[in-house]
């Protein structure tokens, strides 16, 4: 199809979808296509997808720059694995959710009970709490986010952090730590009898045709996976190389912006998990104190600057950045994802998301 008439048949099916009037609509995907060419030029980025989709239909979806630099492969929103960091924690959150609703995982109780093996601490660290940055467990420190080493299985990777002690005790703060959620995987492989990688892929990906998420295994030779790059002084460069078997729930799966929007959908068609269990992850937890920490089970929670409601998560990775955006109200998903290590969105995202997002 010629480009001009598939995006006007793109335009105008945005157009019937998403209840905007045509003189709004008209230039949505040139304006928001313009936008993303800014950053790219500005940025140096190597490469950026985006994607958005509107009551249950993908209405623009559009690849910028390359998946390959050194062999000019161009970015494809359906096709090209990007690194999406921490978007694998509300990925993660679909297995907490099916446990809990078939009464095989009890969010309160000790996480001992789906990991004996896990040392004890100062008070109670349960699943729920680690699901919400609530349970005291640390982040990374220093170099570890660059780690080149293979962690066979998943018991294997807790042992970077399971002897410190906690931060502070259970439910007292919130503080950011992609290591609890490599102790929820666990939790979900003593719950569900299957290790975390095969129930993702069975029960999760599967199941919503997200057909190009995958773990990222380095050694393996995975189609369509994309190039990673940084920016240093200036100068396009590859990424370090880095092995993420230590913490696939925390940040170690690829995707592709079109696979993150059908993902999106699932929550708000509640295909993959009941309402009332989306409405329990979609909901802030508290401190002990009573104060609300913005995030619920596996997902931020917030409102835009136009004062829209908003679900999602960001990731960062090396050699990977990635925005991921539900609008329930909307009932619209954006998605842009990168192959570059800290590239900075700004407010561009919620730009893109107001001329697709009806106020």
């Amino acid at each position: 199809m010629p480009q001009f008439i598939h995006r006007t048949f793109v335009a105008l099916l945005v157009f019937c979808l998403s209840g905007l009037s045509w003189a709004q609509e008209g230039n949505a995907i040139d304006r928001a296509s313009s936008l993303i060419k800014t950053l790219l030029m500005e940025s140096q980025a190597a490469g950026i997808s985006v994607s958005v989709g509107v009551k249950g239909q993908i209405v623009w979806s559009e690849g910028f720059g390359y998946a390959d630099v050194e062999q000019r492969v161009p970015v494809r929103p359906a096709k090209t694995l990007f690194r999406v960091g921490s978007v694998a924690k509300p990925l993660t959150t679909v297995a907490i959710g099916q446990l809990y609703e078939q009464g095989r995982l009890d969010l309160d109780a000790p996480i001992q009970r789906y990991v004996p093996t896990f040392p004890a601490k100062r008070g109670q660290v349960t699943t729920r709490l680690l699901a919400g940055h609530l349970a005291g467990i640390r982040h990374y420190r220093c170099d570890e986010f660059l780690s080149q080493k293979n962690y066979s299985t998943v018991l294997s990777g807790l042992t970077i952090f399971q002897q410190d002690t906690l931060l502070f005790p259970p439910g007292t703060k919130f503080s950011y730590s992609s290591y609890g959620w490599n102790l929820i995987s666990a939790v979900v492989e003593g719950a569900s009898g299957q290790t975390f990688l095969d129930y993702m892929d069975e029960h999760v990906f599967s199941v919503i045709d997200m057909n190009h998420t995958v773990a990222d295994h380095v050694d393996s030779v995975i189609v369509n996976r994309g190039r990673y790059y940084q920016i240093r002084d200036g100068a396009l460069l590859n990424a370090p190389p880095v092995n993420n078997s230590y913490k696939w729930a925390g940040g170690g799966f690829l995707s592709t912006s079109e696979d993150l929007i059908r993902f999106g959908f699932a929550h708000l068609n509640e295909t993959l998990l009941k309402h009332q269990t989306i409405q329990l992850l979609w909901t802030s937890q508290k401190t002990s104190a009573g104060e609300k920490t913005g995030y619920g089970i596996g997902w931020a929670i917030g409102k835009d600057n136009s004062g829209r409601s908003w679900v999602g998560h960001g990731g960062g990775s090396v050699g990977g950045t990635t925005f991921f955006r539900v609008y329930p109200e909307a009932q619209a998903v954006v998605v842009i994802i990168s192959n570059m290590s800290n590239l900075r969105y700004g407010d561009l995202p919620e730009k893109i998301a107001g001329l697709f997002v009806a106020e």
